[in-house]
């Protein structure tokens, strides 16, 4: 015992084992700090490649019916039925979309789809109204006088590029505000009184603000610059909006909406009416959607209905 004793004081044995078992140690911590240090290396190469987390782009396809209906102040009715596709993508800060529509106009030509909506161009007879000079025949031209009787044509209609950028994001006191462009491409038959024939651009601001757990406001406002076509000297047009919307249960959405949106022509009140829609969600990727219109001036149409399904994916 003695003699193992002082060999553990005086034999460098133990003290070689105490060096082992110390740079083993030591061999394994520098291991583990070693691939720990890669790993973060990794991640943070990574990062700096692929930039800040963002959310996955997310992309909503549309489909709607809307007719509508109404004398717009002339002696004669126009029935308009109107089926815009419209794929949107959604980014972080905002959204593009394309809108690609079919149309079908039962009118004399006075009245045509002005950027998807109805909008008179044209008197009942007589001289063109919004034309800057006379001589015209008749036609559904947008220079030209409207037809004595209603005619059906039917194609596709204008396709409108639409953009929103979220500038603002809500807050306590402050909506939410969104800057909006937009060009109309004439890709409608004018001739044929689908369209004007010409480019519109457009710009404008919408603020939206939750007021409570289910009650929302909405406020925009725009101007659109209209192009005329031969014979014809349209104002520009001006417009706003507002409404208020309601959750009335989780997945059903209402809202009322009064707008106004300038004439093109001097002889028409400017366009008034009051929009109800509504938007239910059937899960997270489907929605139905439905509208109902009601004119308040002969620069509306007498009434409107529409309904559609969203896609979202």
């Amino acid at each position: 015992m003695n003699s193992i004793t002082d060999r553990s004081k005086g034999d460098p044995l133990p003290r070689v084992r105490r060096v082992s078992y110390r740079s083993r140690v030591g061999i394994v911590l520098i291991v583990v700090l070693t691939l720990i240090g890669e790993g973060r290396t990794g991640w943070a190469a990574a990062a700096e490649v692929e930039g800040p987390p963002r959310p996955p782009p997310q992309w909503r396809v549309s489909a709607t019916v809307n007719y509508s209906s109404g004398s717009y102040g002339t002696d004669s009715r126009t029935n308009i039925l109107y089926a815009p596709m419209t794929v949107r993508r959604i980014f972080r800060d905002g959204d593009i979309s394309l809108t690609i529509p079919f149309v079908s106009i039962s009118g004399t030509g006075a009245v045509r789809l002005v950027g998807g909506a109805p909008t008179r161009t044209g008197s009942s007879g007589g001289s063109g109204v919004g034309t800057s000079g006379g001589g015209a025949g008749r036609g559904k031209n947008p220079g030209e006088t409207p037809l004595s009787a209603a005619t059906t044509d039917s194609g596709l209609g204008d396709i409108i590029l639409r953009g929103r950028y979220y500038l603002i994001e809500e807050s306590d006191m402050v909506p939410l505000v969104a800057i909006t462009g937009r060009v109309k491409l004439p890709t409608a038959d004018a001739d044929r009184g689908l369209g004007t024939g010409e480019f519109d651009e457009g710009a404008g601001v919408e603020l939206t603000k939750r007021l409570a757990d289910r009650w929302l406001t909405y406020l925009a406002g725009g101007y659109n610059i209209i192009g005329d076509a031969p014979g014809t000297n349209f104002h520009n047009q001006w417009w706003y909006d507002v409404g208020i919307g309601h959750d009335v249960t989780d997945d059903l959405h209402m809202s009322v909406f009064y707008e106004e949106y300038r004439a093109l022509v001097d002889t028409v009140n400017n366009a008034r009416d009051l929009l109800t829609l509504a938007n239910y969600a059937v899960d997270d990727t489907v929605h139905l959607t439905g509208s109902l219109l009601v004119g308040l001036s002969n620069g509306a149409p007498n009434y409107g209905l529409g309904g559609g399904v969203r896609f979202r994916f």
